[in-house]
């Protein structure tokens, strides 16, 4: 693996910080705190969009926060083998782009689907999503899709694609995200279809994900 690019190379959803925790950074289980910063974050990410929708505006955020956890999971469980520690995690949240994220020195347990399910599924997106007030429907199809987006992300780099897509689709057949989508045969491209819908098509600017269920945006009731 020495020959595969340093993480940060993978793009700014995949950076992350080393060393001393940096001054103002907060554990990462109080992204989902009643008092921490997810609520604002919903409201600029409504104000952007220009939706006065809460759930549309929430979901729009959870994906993002999705896509950033998996990148970071995923993408250290393929260059190193190993499931990074987001139990001791910290983290600062801008009210836009991916959020600043420290990781303590030291291994975690060998990458594996399970793994990567308990660190990422269990210990912070079922939290998080729990903290959104969103159907748990919307939220696994959220999840899968970050975590397919994630994997087809890595599959740029040479080297990359294979473990990606592996772990990937070994997430999609456990229980919490097995229904969530459709995704290719092995043997090709990794490529997914959800079977719910982000909302994002509900937003004033908005339209249909590369892997939304509908093919064509719903009708729009307020």
């Amino acid at each position: 693996m020495d020959d595969h690019p340093p993480l940060d190379a993978l793009g700014p959803y995949f950076a992350v910080r080393t060393g001393a925790p940096p001054a103002g950074f907060r554990p990462l289980a109080e992204l989902a705190a009643p008092d921490g910063p997810l609520a604002g974050r919903i409201a600029e990410v409504g104000r952007v969009l220009g939706t006065d929708e809460r759930r549309v505006a929430a979901s729009t955020a959870h994906l993002g926060l999705a896509a950033r956890l998996w990148s970071v999971a995923l993408g250290t469980a393929v260059l190193s083998g190993r499931v990074p520690d987001l139990d001791g995690a910290r983290f600062a949240l801008p009210p836009q782009g991916p959020f600043d994220l420290w990781l303590p020195a030291g291994p975690g347990p060998a990458a594996n689907a399970a793994a990567l399910h308990a660190a990422v599924i269990d210990r912070q997106l079922l939290p998080l999503g729990a903290a959104t007030g969103l159907a748990p429907g919307l939220l696994a199809g959220n999840t899968a899709s970050a975590l397919v987006g994630t994997a087809r992300q890595l599959a740029r780099f040479p080297g990359l694609g294979a473990p990606a897509a592996a772990l990937a689709r070994a997430l999609l057949a456990s229980p919490a995200l097995a229904g969530t989508g459709t995704a290719t045969p092995p043997g090709g491209p990794l490529a997914f279809r959800r079977a719910s819908c982000c909302l994002y098509y509900r937003a004033p600017s908005g339209g249909l994900c590369g892997d939304c269920v509908f093919t064509r945006p719903p009708a729009v009731r307020r």
